[in-house]
Parts: C-alpha cells; structure tokens; sequence
C-alpha cells in the first residue's frame, strides 16, 4: 500500500504535498502571495480556510472564496493558473480528507495567517475542525507545522500557548516584516514575511532578498 501511494503521488509530477490553512486573522494577503509560490514551486496545495477566513479575504483582499470546496478549488485554479488538481480545497468537516490522518497528511503545514482563536485550539490540542486536526496530526507526526500569528499586542495567554507549542517543535513566525530591505510598497512587506515561510519550508525563493546581499 505504502509503495503504491508513493508511486501515485510522483505520477502526478509535484515536487510536494503541503497543507496551507487560512484562518480569521488579518493578513489575507500573505495566504494569497504564499499559495502563489507554492504553485510555483509545483508544491500540490491542501487548503484549508475557515469561515472567519473567507470573511478577511473579501474584507481585505476583495477576494470572495466559495464556501463550496469544489468550487473554491476551482477559483483558486484559475487565479494562480495552478495544473490540475493542484490546489485541493477541503471543507471544515471533511474528516476524511488526507490531512485528517497521520497515515496520509503532508508533513509540511503552514496557518497563514494564524488568529489566536486557532493558536489556542492549537495548543491544546482541540481538533473541533479540520485546520485543528491537520495541525493536530502534523505535530504528533513530528512534521514541520509554521504558525504565522497575527495579533497586537499579545496577552499572557497568547504567549503562554505560543511558548507551549515552540517547545513541540513548531515554528512561531508572526506577521512581523522587516525593514532593513527599504520596502518601497505594502508588496514588498508581504513578500519579506513568505520570503521567510519559504526559506523555513526550504524552498528556493528570490522574492525576499537576504541580509548582505541587498543591491
């Protein structure tokens, strides 16, 4: 069986497989310039997005995901000009969607961005929808999980969970972009903070330049 999943993954031709989730917090433009590298880099894309989610693209990004998961894949295909089944959209409460099972979750998730709501369900281990449990099965596979937490300021709370699930091995990275690059546009801030969720999940990337080496 383990032979005949490998051998059905490689057929598809993608580099990899990697679950991206979308959640209420501000910062809806980081999700859509992060799933377009994703693409790029020929990654198959496992979306999750919450209902708090698709509310903050349409606020922020005028974007309007379908609640429908067929039909959001489809969107989301056309958008980034993705090959097929390349971006695959799973509902809420599709339990038996890949990234509900340690047996077939991609071992790269990122929550981008990631509202503290999600932070807490995270650490504690909830599970009360997809985005938790994938985030859930990819911690207890020992997989590489990178939270990109959108808050100001951060209570106790926030920094105590933040703290709990550093200790298991995730990876804290707040919506905090630097400046040192002399960012001419809000584009080029965007770019610094998925420059840096690419260079964690260890894809190539040239959008960011790197310390030292700006012209």
């Amino acid at each position: 069986m383990i032979k005949n999943n490998v051998m059905k993954n490689n057929a598809k031709g993608f580099s990899k497989t990697i679950t991206l989730a979308i959640t209420g917090a501000s910062g809806s433009a980081y999700a859509l310039r992060l799933l377009e590298c994703l693409v790029a880099a020929n990654y198959q894309v496992y979306l999750l997005c919450s209902s708090a989610g698709r509310v903050v693209l349409d606020t922020e990004q005028s974007f309007k995901l379908p609640a429908s998961p067929d039909a959001a894949s489809d969107v989301l295909s056309e958008k980034f000009k993705a090959k097929a089944e390349q971006i695959k959209v799973f509902g809420k409460e599709q339990w038996f969607s890949p990234v509900a099972s340690g047996s077939a979750a991609p071992k790269q998730m990122v929550v981008c961005p990631c509202s503290t709501g999600t932070l807490a369900a995270i650490s504690q281990g909830m599970s009360d929808n997809l985005i938790e449990r994938a985030a859930d099965v990819v911690i207890k596979e020992r997989g590489q999980l990178i939270l990109m937490v959108r808050e100001t300021p951060f209570s106790t709370i926030h920094l105590t969970n933040m703290l709990s699930l550093s200790q298991q091995g995730v990876t804290i990275m707040p919506a905090a972009p630097g400046f040192y690059h002399q960012p001419e546009s809000i584009n080029d801030l965007i770019d610094f903070m998925v420059g840096r969720v690419l260079d964690h999940l260890g894809i190539e990337q040239t959008i960011m330049p790197r310390w030292g080496y700006q012209s």
